[in-house]
C-alpha cells in the first residue's frame, strides 16, 4: 500500500554529516528538500561514531589524570573508581541530544523528513519502504546520495560471537576484560586507549610496520612510546593466521617477527576499513558508476555520471571523514542551486586521531614529500619546551612542519601531543593560501599557550626556534 506522492527540488538519501548539511544548505538556497533516513539521524558519526567515542575518551582522560596526576596537581583522591557504565550512559545522552538537534535543524529549515529506506525507481523518483510496512514515493529534481559506509569484516570472519566492530563496542555498556584490536589506525588506537583506561588488557595487531602507518614516522614512534608506557601491547608486521570464537573468548593466531603467537581475548575488535553502502539503492538501473568496495564515482563537484544525481560522504570512499562529508554536502547543494563552489583540495584536509597523545596532521609526511621528488625542509618543536604544556602536565609530543624549499610554502604539518587538533586550522589555512613560514609568523600567539609550539616550529623553518 502506497501513500501520497511527495515532491521536492532536492532529495537527500541519508541524514549523516554530509546528508543533513547538504539538505540544510540546499534549503538555505531556496530549494525545497526532502530527506530520507533509514536509522541514524545525524549519521553513524553522531550516533555510534565520532561523538560518543570522543565522549567516552573524555571520561577516559579524566580517569587517567585522576589516577596518575591528581596528587601532583594538588588534588587528594584516595579511591578513584572508573565506572564504564556511567561513562557509557553519558555518551548515549550526548549522542541522543545531538541527534535531536539535527532533526530540529531540519524542521527549522522546512525540510521534509521521512523515516525509511529509499530505492531509486528512475532518475526522478524513489520509493521509500517505511517502518510500518507501507511505502512512500518521492519525486525530485536532483538527488544527493549520502548513505555512508559500514565496517569491513575480516575476510571469511563475520562479526559476531565476540568479534565486533567499533559499532558494537560503542553500544556496549561494559568494557571487555581483554581485547585484541586488529588494525592500528585511528579507530584502533582510540579504542586501545579507551578500553585500557577502563581496565582492559589490550593487544593491538597491525599488519604494517608501525602504528598509524598513514601518519609521519616520527608521530608513529611517539604514539608507540606512549602505548608502551601505558602497557598497551603492540604487535606490528602482524599477519593473522586464524581467528576462532570459542565460548566466552576469541582465539587468534598471528605471525609476527618470524614467530607464531596465540592470543586469547574476550573480545576481538576489528578495525580494517569500511565498505560503502551502495546495495539495494537501485543504482544499477540509473547508469551510475559504482563498485562494492570503491563506492560511487563522482567528479570534483560531487556529480555522478547522471546529471541530476550527486553522491557525497563515505559512500564515495574518497576520504571517509565527517568534515569531508560536510564539505562535500555543501558543494553538492550549491552545485544543484547553480552556484560555483570551490572544489575540495583533499591534500589540505585535516586528519585527527583522538588517541593519547592526540595526533593531528595535513599534507604529505616528510617521507611522502621526499619520495614525490619535492626538496623539503622540516622543523620540529617539542611540547617539553612549551610553558603551557608544563602547566597542564602534558609535555609529550611535538609540532613538525614540512616546507617546500622551492616555493617556501608550508605543505604539511604533523602534530602529536596535547589538544593538537585545535592547533591545526591555522596551518591548513597556511597550506591553502600557499603561505610561507615568515608570513604565518606575523600571526602572534598568546602566552602561555600550546599554540606557541606552532610558532616555535615556524621559527625553526625560518632560522631556529627561540626557546630550545
Amino acid at each position: 500500500m502506497s501513500s501520497k506522492m511527495v515532491s521536492s527540488d532536492v532529495l537527500v538519501v541519508g541524514a549523516g554529516p554530509g546528508g543533513y548539511v547538504a539538505a540544510i544548505r540546499a534549503a538555505q538556497l531556496g530549494l525545497s528538500v526532502t530527506v530520507v533516513e533509514e536509522r541514524y539521524w545525524g549519521g553513524v558519526c553522531l550516533n555510534i561514531g565520532c561523538i560518543p567515542t570522543k565522549t567516552l575518551l573524555d571520561s577516559a582522560d579524566l580517569v587517567r589524570r585522576a589516577k596518575a596526576e591528581a596528587a601532583m596537581l594538588g588534588v587528594t583522591s584516595s579511591n578513584v573508581i572508573p565506572d564504564y557504565e556511567l561513562a557509557f550512559e553519558r555518551s548515549r545522552h550526548v549522542a541522543a541530544g545531538r541527534a535531536r538537534g539535527v532533526r530540529y535543524l531540519m524542521k527549522k529549515n522546512g525540510i521534509i523528513q521521512i523515516d525509511g529506506r529509499a530505492r531509486f525507481v528512475d532518475l526522478n523518483e524513489v520509493e521509500v519502504a517505511l517502518s510500518d510496512g507501507t511505502t512512500q514515493r518521492v519525486r525530485f529534481g536532483s538527488a544527493v546520495i549520502a548513505t555512508g559506509a559500514r565496517p569491513r569484516p575480516l575476510e571469511g570472519v563475520p562479526f559476531g560471537n565476540g568479534i565486533v566492530s567499533y559499532a558494537e563496542q560503542i553500544l556496549s555498556s561494559s568494557a571487555p576484560r581483554s581485547v585484541g584490536i586488529v588494525g592500528g589506525g585511528a579507530i584502533g588506537t582510540e579504542f586501545a586507549v579507551l578500553l585500557k583506561t577502563f581496565g582492559a588488557d589490550v593487544t593491538v595487531l597491525e599488519s604494517e610496520s608501525r602504528l598509524l602507518p598513514r601518519e609521519d614516522l616520527d608521530v608513529s614512534r611517539e604514539v608507540e612510546r606512549a602505548f608502551r608506557r601505558s602497557k598497551i601491547e603492540v604487535v606490528t608486521d602482524a599477519s593473522l593466521q586464524s581467528v576462532e570464537s570459542a565460548g566466552d573468548h576469541v582465539r587468534v593466531s598471528v605471525a609476527a617477527g618470524g614467530e607464531l603467537r596465540n592470543i586469547s581475548v574476550e573480545t576481538l575488535l576489528v578495525s580494517v576499513g569500511f565498505l560503502p553502502n551502495v546495495e539495494n539503492l537501485g543504482l544499477e538501473a540509473l547508469g551510475i558508476t559504482f563498485a562494492p568496495e570503491a563506492g560511487i564515482e563522482t567528479d570534483e563537484y560531487m556529480r555522478t555520471d547522471v546529471a541530476n544525481i550527486y553522491a557525497i560522504g563515505d559512500v564515495t570512499m574518497r576520504m571517509p571523514l565527517a568534515h569531508v562529508a560536510e564539505a562535500q554536502g555543501i558543494i553538492a547543494a550549491e552545485s544543484i542551486a547553480g552556484r560555483s563552489p570551490t572544489p575540495i583540495a583533499y591534500e589540505m584536509v585535516p586528519r585527527v586521531t583522538f588517541t593519547e597523545p592526540q595526533v593531528a596532521s595535513f599534507g604529505p609526511t616528510e617521507l611522502e614529500a621526499r619520495q614525490s621528488g619535492m626538496d623539503v625542509v622540516t622543523a620540529s618543536f617539542p611540547f617539553a619546551a612549551n610553558g603551557k604544556a608544563h602547566a597542564a602536565n602534558s609535555t609529550a609530543g611535538f609540532v613538525k612542519l614540512v616546507k617546500d624549499s622551492a616555493t617556501g610554502h608550508i605543505v604539511g604539518a604533523h602534530l602529536v601531543g596535547p589538544h593538537v587538533s585545535e592547533l591545526l586550522p591555522e596551518l591548513t589555512l597556511a597550506g591553502h593560501a600557499c603561505l610561507s613560514a615568515e608570513q604565518v609568523l606575523v600571526n602572534m600567539h598568546s602566552h602561555p599557550s600550546l599554540g606557541e609550539a606552532v610558532q616555535e616550529a615556524l621559527h625553526g623553518l625560518v632560522d631556529r626556534p627561540i626557546n630550545i
